[in-house]
This record gives C-alpha cells, structure tokens and sequence, in this order.
C-alpha cells in the first residue's frame, strides 16, 4: 500500500487514460482503486484501460504489484457495494410497481427471473464480475433481491480479483504495450453488448407477436 508519487514513463496525455495516469501519479495504489470504484458506478469508464495501465505503472515501479491488485479489488468491491445499496433501497415493491407500467412484459416475468436470480444469483455475481458491463449491472439485482451481504461482498471480491489480476497482469507483462489489451477487452465488451441488444430484441419482437396473435375462444358445451 504505497502512496509514492513518482511520474509514469511514457504517461498518456489526456482521456481516460491520461486521468487514470493522473490518479495513480499522485495518489499511488489509492488512486487506482478509486479510478476503479467509479468505473463500478460508471460503466462507460472502461476497467480494460484503468488496469491494464495500473500495472503498466506498476512494472514501471511506480507502485508495487501487490498494491494494484489490492486496492483495485478493493476499488471493485466499494464499488459495487454503493450499487448493491442502490438496489436494497430501491427494493421489491418499487421494481414491481415500475414492472407493471412497463409495455410488453408481465408480472410473471418478473417473478420468472426472481426466482433464476434465488436459483442462481451467487453464480451469476462471481461470474458476472468477470464479463464486461454486466461487472457493474449485476450488483443492483443482487441488492434488490438481498443477497445475503457477506455473501455477495465475498463474491464480488473473488470475481473481481480474477479478473483484475488478468488485466492488471496483461499491463504490467506488456509494459508500454498495454493499451493493446483494451483494444482486445473492447472487442468482447462490444460482443456482450450485441448479444444483449439481440436478445432484447428478439423477446420485444415475440412479446408483439403474441400480443397480436387472437387468443383462443373457449367453447362452452350446452347440454339439453
């Protein structure tokens, strides 16, 4: 845990990275960990950039290895315990309400993907940690549903450890090379975000279709 400022060789210039550069310059291992906290909060501050440049500075000796890993998972699990929050206070009956004014879904729904979140939730935290975008989404539903907190907590900081290591690893194996490991982590995140707008495509598409489709009459059989 080391708070040395000590200027980044080769420090990107300006955006995101020129930010994180900053951050990790003047704060150390702390400022990693925030800049990874507000990318939990902040989907579209990109983690495949934050910590690849984190270990990037730490091969630099800028900070040490263990410190970026520590404080950018402990950035992670901040992050998403604020989200966590968020969904614990937003709660059951709220989701309901905003459920039932939504077009095109069904109570039913709802309750369907309740119960594949009690079946499956810790699942879906721990791996959830490791896909882009979802790293973010999947704490608000895990709040909603009240995971028990001990439990989503050890989760996220599993999760995110795994993954931060690998990105964090990839920065600081490929030294002023590591922004090629955004470009490669942007590619699956554009994925993963096609196959979502897929998906919800598709489920709008036959929620239509079988809102149009006439609904079967039931015959009454009179008897003399």
């Amino acid at each position: 845990m080391d708070l040395v400022t000590l200027a980044l060789p080769q420090e990107p210039a300006g955006g995101i990275a020129g930010w994180a550069a900053d951050l990790v310059d003047t704060m150390g291992g702390p400022g990693a960990g925030l800049a990874i906290a507000l990318e939990n909060l902040f989907p579209p501050l990109p983690s495949e950039v934050i910590l690849p440049l984190t270990g990037f500075a730490a091969g630099q000796g800028v900070i040490s290895l263990t410190s970026a890993l520590f404080w950018t998972t402990l950035g992670s699990v901040v992050g998403a315990a604020v989200l966590y929050w968020i969904g614990v206070l937003f709660g059951r009956e709220r989701m309901h309400a905003i459920w039932a004014k939504l077009p095109l879904v069904k109570g039913s729904d709802l309750e369907r993907t309740e119960q594949w979140f009690a079946k499956h939730g810790t699942k879906a935290v721990l791996l959830g940690r490791m896909v882009p975008i979802f790293r973010s989404l999947i704490s608000i539903p895990a709040g909603v549903e009240r995971m028990p907190l001990p439990v989503f907590l050890s989760l996220t900081a599993l999760g995110s450890l795994v993954w931060n290591s690998v990105l964090v690893m990839a920065g600081y194996w490929l030294g002023d090379q590591w922004d090629a490991v955004g470009t490669y982590v942007g590619f699956l995140s554009k994925a993963v975000l096609v196959l979502v707008l897929f998906a919800v495509a598709v489920y709008v598409v036959m929620r239509v279709r079988s809102r149009r489709r006439p609904q079967p009459q039931s015959r009454h059989r009179h008897t003399s």
